[in-house]
């Protein structure tokens, strides 16, 4: 099957990968991509909606309206969306970096060694790019 076929596959409703496949096979790629590719379209929209409500908080605190108290709060709330923003530009950059590994045929393959990292870790973090063992090694050394 050729690497595209993927982003083709018609899963059955509430299929999940297992072990008992091979791994990574075109039905786990296409789940995954599938999964990434929701997640990524969540990220976009809730990414609106924050933009939207820091440019209201924008309008309110330079309209002049409200107390010192009140323009605390506009501040507050402006750093707490970027913030929110932020995380989610890095955790779309992570998602992205997930889809082109997909699309090169490395997903679920550690970017350290080449080793599967496994089924039951990519299930429970799909933009694992370590196994667990070189991650813990990772975390050790920082």
């Amino acid at each position: 099957m050729a690497k595209q076929d993927f982003k083709k596959i018609e899963l059955p409703p509430k299929y999940v990968p297992k072990k008992s496949e091979p791994y990574m096979c075109p039905n786990h790629l296409a789940y995954f991509y599938q999964l990434l590719n929701a997640q990524k379209e969540e990220l976009v929209q809730d990414s609106d909606s924050v933009l939207s409500a820091v440019r209201m908080a924008e309008k309110s605190e330079s309209a002049g309206v409200g107390d010192d108290s009140d323009n605390a709060t506009y501040e507050q709330e402006i750093t707490m969306n970027l913030r929110m923003a932020g995380r989610d530009n890095n955790l779309l950059r992570k998602i992205n970096a997930a889809l082109d590994r997909l699309e090169n045929g490395t997903f679920g393959y550690s970017v350290v060694s080449g080793e599967e990292i496994g089924l039951n870790r990519m299930l429970a973090r799909p933009l694992a790019t370590m196994t667990t063992e070189e991650q813990e090694e990772y975390e050790s050394r920082r």
